[in-house]
């Protein structure tokens, strides 16, 4: 079984990056086409065999600066090579699937059992289609009569590259979220059962902060940890503040090491679906922003007290970023310049969306020239990747990975 040496935790964005989780893009692109692209949250259909190069190098540079990359997918087989582990993950899959007919369930069940761990795990995550088993005629439903060959029993994940949104590590425990849209639902189901039956997690006893039980929607590409004590929190389109202000209670009542949280309000807007697609942490005081939004910003600062916490906002991001973290001064590297158009174009590319491997070490998009030109003036050391089919998804770098471990 896969194993990391060091238990979990995360207690900087900027640190020796030690461990991350990948997902290889697969069949599950595959699935995409014209007619639900909206549904599953894709504005173009990647070109498959192309992505996976990309996001293999993308691996190779990860591995290539000492970091060991763990694979979703991966993780999951290993947990369901227990029969009765296998047995409740298909039960849960159905139902969080919508299954509600008592024939079809039963007949999948005994179809998914069958099948081997390999096999239940990649279906988990590239769909299972109505043309793909032998359903007899008395069993089909409406639905299968009217959907046809476009019916998925199990739906297909092609976000799920996007390893960083259903969960963050957050100090030593794991904040499981809870998905704001149906098609990203499912891969919360994934990461709580690896979290709760994978030896990483369960041997090290890792606490969890939040999960899907909660009603309100929280997302991980929300959560930037920026230090020992402080995480900033996006609240955004996919990321309401009744769950930052959960997450805020069960951060401080449950023993982590953070005592203050930066929320930071942004447009709800499909080109900022998150914070780190419009603000990410590049090295010790200095950070990347996207200045299209920089006059639609609200902060405010949720601090533990004796008992509770208190909510009061800020004077602007700058501002809260010193103080919450002690610095004398921050500097704030605009992507794309001063050119608003620019600024907009590599917005829209994930210029924004970096992902520190070490202190003033990053990856990015090689497609975004310009914003890694002036991140390379101020002294960051930008290791460029391509990304053409990659940002395809609406993601960059720092969204495909979930670390857990740094240095």
């Amino acid at each position: 079984m896969t194993k990391v040496v060091t238990a979990p935790r995360v207690n900087s964005e900027i640190n020796k990056l030690k461990t991350t989780i990948l997902h290889r893009p697969g069949k599950e692109l595959e699935r995409l086409t014209p007619q639900n692209l909206s549904e599953l949250l894709f504005d173009d259909i990647p070109w498959v065999r192309r992505i996976q190069e990309e996001h293999d190098n993308f691996a190779r540079v990860l591995q290539q600066n000492e970091v060991q990359v763990l694979y979703l997918q991966n993780l999951l087989e290993e947990i369901l090579k227990e029969e009765d582990v296998k047995e409740k993950f298909i039960e849960e899959l159905l139902q969080v699937n919508g299954v509600t007919s008592p024939k079809i369930n039963n007949y999948l069940k005994e179809f998914l059992k069958e099948k081997s761990s390999n096999e239940v795990a990649e279906i988990a995550i590239a769909g299972l289609a109505l043309n793909e088993i032998k359903i007899k005629k008395s069993m089909m439903g409406l639905a299968e009569y009217i959907y046809q060959d476009n019916y998925f029993y199990i739906k297909p994940l092609p976000n799920l590259y996007f390893t960083r949104d259903p969960g963050a590590m957050i100090d030593g425990g794991l904040m499981i979220s809870s998905m704001k849209t149906a098609a990203r639902k499912p891969e919360t189901l994934i990461l709580k059962y690896i979290y709760k039956y994978h030896e990483i997690f369960r041997k090290n006893n890792i606490p969890w902060w939040y999960d899907d039980s909660y009603p309100h929607s929280i997302e991980g590409g929300d959560v930037l940890v920026l230090s020992e004590k402080v995480i900033a929190v996006g609240c955004s389109e996919r990321t309401t503040p009744q769950a930052i202000e959960q997450l805020a209670h069960n951060l401080f009542e449950k023993g982590s090491s953070v005592e203050r949280i930066l929320v930071v309000q942004i447009p709800i807007n499909r080109s900022y679906m998150h914070l780190d697609t419009v603000f990410t942490m590049v090295d010790t005081n200095r950070f990347v922003f996207y200045p299209g939004i920089k006059n639609e910003l609200r902060v405010f600062s949720i601090i533990k007290e004796e008992k509770g916490f208190s909510i009061h906002q800020e004077k602007d991001l700058q501002t809260a970023l010193k103080n919450a973290l002690n610095l004398y001064t921050i500097d704030i590297i605009p992507t794309g310049g001063l050119n608003a158009i620019t600024s907009a174009r590599e917005q829209w590319n994930d210029s924004t969306n970096t992902l520190a491997i070490a202190p003033g070490v990053i990856v990015t998009y090689s497609r975004n020239e310009i914003s890694n030109k002036i991140m390379e003036k101020e002294g960051i050391k930008v290791i460029p990747i391509e990304g053409s089919e990659l940002s395809r998804g609406r993601g960059g770098p720092r969204c495909m990975t979930m670390p857990l471990l740094r240095e």
